[in-house]
């Protein structure tokens, strides 16, 4: 696994003009979390019995980790179809899904509120083996844990790249009296390169069974996200309701994934004044209409075998919005189609915007717009609920902006041409 060639750390400054206002937004929505664990989720939430699962469940939970997925769809190409030349693509796609998966954590936790009580989930006599909901929460826990391992050899890196000498030069600078500290300090430090030094070969060499393992996870639990809605057949609307609701959360997260990671490339290009990386963007956006088609296929096909396409296309309130999801996804991908529009950041950017979006609608359509409890029950995020997932996000995005100062995630800039020049 020795690519660490292949990434570099962004220079500049952490603390800038956005880092402070993403920092009030994500106080924001912690004073919000607060309330709700001081107050209870009634003081924050608009969610009832009818309604039991709101945006939190809906945007961070099930759209979210599709969202999360560019580290899980970047990996099946490199590691299953052995597309290396994608290679640099796949740090900060692991970075993203890192911070979005356990976010997707700390939501559910949010949303069920008693932390103290999660250690019974760790109890095998407390398992409900046979349900799909225990299976996404194990999955994604699980999840979780290997991206954070698979993202330890960027942080290894960086450790074993410290360097002392600015600490010795700040420590002969001191007082007498406060040296003493920063020595302790660099003895301190240099234990810690020691100790990178140490497991990174070691790690190495066992990444690949974690790789594996984060390629099978998100398989399973995607799917399981749409088996979740299979049981709800009186209250889901007939144009999503379906027993292909599996596959088709499986299929939508990877078009998703690919997606997603072409827009995290071009905004953090843009962003960072880094040359956007058109050679590995334009292959995975190839790969985009494809696995969209599918997906569209079978949304077509099942709708023609149930006999519900006139009922796709009648313009009522479902009907616009599953119209919505699926001109957004299709209009998209068929952008991506010329391969003069690939090789352009500005239509990859407008494509992939319209695919994430359409996908994601297509969630929130599964989740909350087609979910009809019945009569007498309504729904619609309250202020706190919406600044608790604005919170959410910007935390996510406050923290990339970090970690890729901190550490090595960013694809090496020139690294093509000086693989050509080798060559």
């Amino acid at each position: 696994m020795g690519h660490e060639h292949e990434y570099q750390k962004l220079e500049g400054k952490i603390f800038t003009k956005a880092f402070f206002v993403l920092l009030f937004i994500v106080a924001v929505g912690f004073f919000f979390v607060g309330v709700r664990f001081v107050k209870g989720i009634g003081a924050v939430s608009n969610m009832s019995d009818g309604y039991p699962w709101g945006i939190w469940i809906t945007y961070d939970v099930a759209t979210g980790t599709a969202i999360a997925c560019g580290g899980y769809a970047v990996a099946i190409l490199v590691y299953i179809r052995n597309r290396m030349q994608y290679h640099p693509l796949i740090r900060s796609a692991i970075l993203t899904s890192m911070f979005g998966y356990g976010l997707a954590g700390f939501s559910v936790m949010v949303d069920l509120g008693r932390p103290w009580n999660s250690y019974n989930f760790f109890i095998p006599s407390k398992w409900q083996a046979n349900s799909a909901m225990f299976e996404v929460a194990l999955c994604v826990m699980t999840y979780s844990t290997v991206l954070i391992i698979e993202f330890l050899p960027a942080i290894l890196t960086a450790i074993e790249n410290t360097r002392g000498d600015r600490l010795r030069a700040v420590r002969d600078w001191l007082h007498p009296k406060i040296a003493p500290n920063a020595d302790a300090l660099l003895n301190k430090l240099e234990l810690a390169k020691a100790g990178a030094a140490w497991l990174k070969p070691r790690l190495n060499k066992v990444l690949i069974f974690f790789i594996v393992l984060g390629i099978t996870l998100p398989t399973m639990h995607q799917s399981s996200l749409g088996s979740l809605l299979l049981i709800a057949s009186t209250k889901l609307h007939p144009l999503w309701h379906t027993g292909f609701l599996p596959l088709l959360f499986l299929i939508n997260c990877v078009f998703i994934g690919y997606a997603i990671a072409i827009l995290e490339s071009i905004i953090s290009c843009y962003a960072f004044d880094r040359p956007f990386e058109i050679d590995e963007l334009s292959g995975l956006a190839a790969l985009i209409p494809w696995v969209t088609v599918i997906w569209l296929s079978v949304v077509i096909g099942d709708l023609t075998y149930r006999g519900q396409l006139l009922a796709a296309i009648s313009l009522d309130f479902y009907s616009g919005f599953f119209l919505l999801e699926f001109f957004l996804v299709g209009i998209g991908s068929a952008i991506l189609f010329s391969r003069k529009n690939r090789r352009s950041p500005r239509w990859l950017f407008v494509s992939a915007a319209m695919i994430v979006l359409g996908g994601a609608l297509y969630r929130f359509n599964v989740y909350l717009i087609g979910f009809n409890p019945g009569k007498g029950w309504r729904y619609f995020p309250s202020f706190a609920e919406v600044m608790i997932t604005v919170g959410i996000v910007a935390l996510e995005i406050l923290a990339y902006k970090i970690f890729v100062k901190l550490f090595p995630v960013l694809p090496r800039i020139g690294l093509h041409s000086q693989a050509n020049s080798e060559a």
